[in-house]
């Protein structure tokens, strides 16, 4: 039933994202050219739409048992609305972060929480107490921004989001968790049936619909994947999402280095720097999608190691992210030692 399912999803959102488009159109929900943008011409945004079409079917044919559906439904509903209104009447920033407080206040409230990790080396438990409300609408808030902070190029956040669903539910399976293994196979599905159309060149952008309600989604399941553990552990869903959370790590460290509003534009995110750096759009896209390939399987190998064996992971990971970010200038100008490697080893082909 879970394979017939997973199809269906697929073939729907392929099916009804054309329709979506035209609606797009029809209520004005368009993405115009501009200077911080790569795109030459007007296109339609609320792909999201299609996504989640896809999700709220495939959803209601399996009908998945957990004390947490109803919660995340509502949630996914209202931030779906969120993003809706944002790509058809440009909400500000404010109100998108209201939207995104309340959605996220849903879920909290029907019990998805952080409550307390076991600390390692200590053998202790640190409870958050009433501070595990804030800790987790931070969380999601912050996951949902990051997805949508990274959707900039044809088939980024949309391809990002497919790499880090297949991971978690992969992980959710080998746990035994049904309901979080199902929902995200779900979205995934969704999400490729999408990003047939999605792929530069672009034919549809998912727009603040789709990166609102996928940031959501993933950081929810995240979430309930590997609350209440090891601190050790707590550090997967981190991994997993390591591209779009590292990209707006350094977004917040550029904007209070200009001193810019947080919510501030620029072109400086991790693929525009791989654009000004001579990479093509496709090329873009895919060194981005491998390095979310990577940190998923550096995540799923964490997730099997021992502590130290983790805690070595984690300095190895710590220190290719500060190579990396060096190489390419996404806080600084200076990306030639990268590009210089890599057309070096591509131009002996």
């Amino acid at each position: 039933m879970l394979i017939l399912t997973l199809l269906i999803c697929f073939a729907l959102t392929i099916a009804i994202t054309p329709l979506v488009k035209r609606f797009a159109f029809a209520v004005g929900a368009t993405d115009k050219p501009e200077d911080r943008k790569v795109h030459s011409k007007i296109m339609p945004r609320l792909g999201g739409l299609a996504i989640y079409i896809g999700f709220i079917t495939g959803y209601l044919i399996l009908r998945p048992e957990d004390q947490y559906a109803l919660p995340i439904i509502i949630g996914s509903g209202v931030i779906l609305l969120t993003g809706m209104a944002d790509d058809i009447f440009q909400l500000s920033a404010k109100w998108k972060f209201v939207g995104q407080i309340a959605a996220a206040l849903i879920v909290v409230l029907g019990g998805v929480k952080i409550n307390f990790i076991n600390v390692p080396f200590f053998d202790t438990e640190l409870k958050f107490g009433l501070l595990s409300i804030p800790i987790t609408i931070l969380w999601i808030v912050g996951i949902t921004n990051a997805i949508n902070f990274i959707d900039g190029l044809d088939g980024l956040a949309a391809g990002v989001c497919t790499i880090g669903l297949a991971t978690i539910g992969f992980m959710a399976m080998l746990k035994g968790d049904i309901f979080v293994m199902t929902l995200a196979m779900i979205v995934l599905v969704s999400s490729l049936g999408f990003l047939y159309y999605n792929f530069h060149p672009a034919k549809i952008f998912m727009g603040d619909t789709g990166s609102l309600f996928l940031g959501y989604i993933i950081s929810v399941l995240a979430l309930l994947g590997f609350k209440n553990v090891t601190m050790v552990s707590l550090v997967i869903p981190f991994i997993i999402l390591g591209v779009p959370i590292s990209d707006t790590f350094f977004a917040i460290l550029r904007r209070y280095k200009n001193k810019s509003p947080l919510s501030a534009p620029d072109k400086s995110h991790l693929h525009h720097c791989l654009l000004r750096a001579g990479f093509s759009h496709k090329q873009t896209v895919i060194i981005i999608y491998a390095m979310a390939a990577m940190f998923s399987l550096a995540a799923i190998i964490f997730s099997m190691s021992t502590v130290w064996g983790g805690l070595i992971l984690l300095t190895i990971l710590l220190f290719a992210i500060e190579w990396f970010i060096e190489s390419i200038g996404l806080v600084n100008s200076n990306y030639q030692p990268l590009i210089k490697f890599v057309k070096a080893r591509t131009s002996k082909k």
